[in-house]
């Protein structure tokens, strides 16, 4: 077999083990879960797992921060497509819970069962989380310096607590059954955070908050 074929053949079978751990972990639950339910997901072999990963908490780390790598870059390419701060920040909103709707599975790993443990949290690559909070400190900046948030408010204080609100949201959304549609609470929470930074009377003060709705 040709390097070429070879090294796409390796990538494949790592796809389909993070794939299967994604939805072994979600239907499980990691600590519940077994290297053995992964491989059988996967269609291959247990110990082949262990050619790629060291342990199920490398595997999960590793998932973690391939896939927060990906969320990061949709999210950027989403927000770029946006004229201004306060469309910019809608559209983050709603295509985050977009996100969770439309891959419960990988959000029920990433929000339900990291949270799991203290340790495995300490593990996970933080810098891709952080860089994924940070969108939103950026976009409130580029708002108070183009007149459209008020100033006086911290861009660092706004990106916890947003995306406190969506985390919060999504967990709820994903341990009552996934029942109903994500879209109401991207409206709810884009006018409760995109209205509250508005200046009064400023030409943004009509922005139409339902402007980049995907969920």
């Amino acid at each position: 077999m040709a390097t070429g074929a070879r090294g796409t053949q390796k990538q494949d079978k790592r796809a389909r083990i993070l794939d299967a751990a994604v939805k072994v972990f979600a239907e499980c639950g990691f600590f519940s879960a077994t290297i053995a339910q992964v491989a059988r997901e996967a269609g291959i072999a247990d110990g082949t797992i262990y050619l790629y990963f060291k342990s199920k908490d490398e595997l999960l780390t590793v998932l973690f921060d391939e896939k927060m790598s990906a969320i990061l870059g949709e999210a950027k390419a989403q927000i770029a497509r946006e004229p201004d701060a306060p469309s910019r920040l809608t559209r983050f909103i709603h295509h985050h819970f977009s996100l969770v709707e439309k891959s419960p599975q990988l959000a029920s790993v990433l929000i339900v069962e990291l949270r799991q443990s203290a340790q495995l949290l300490k593990q996970i690559e933080k810098a891709k989380l952080a860089a994924y909070l940070d969108l939103i400190a950026e976009i409130v900046r580029e708002g108070q310096g183009a007149g459209a948030f008020v100033e006086g408010v911290s861009p660092g204080t706004v990106k916890r607590a947003l995306f406190g609100a969506l985390d919060e949201s999504a967990l709820a959304w994903l341990v009552t059954g996934r029942k109903g549609s994500l879209k109401k609470a991207a409206t709810e929470v884009a006018t409760l955070f995109v209205r509250g930074l508005l200046v009064p009377r400023s030409k943004f003060s009509k922005f139409a908050l339902s402007t980049g709705g995907e969920a």
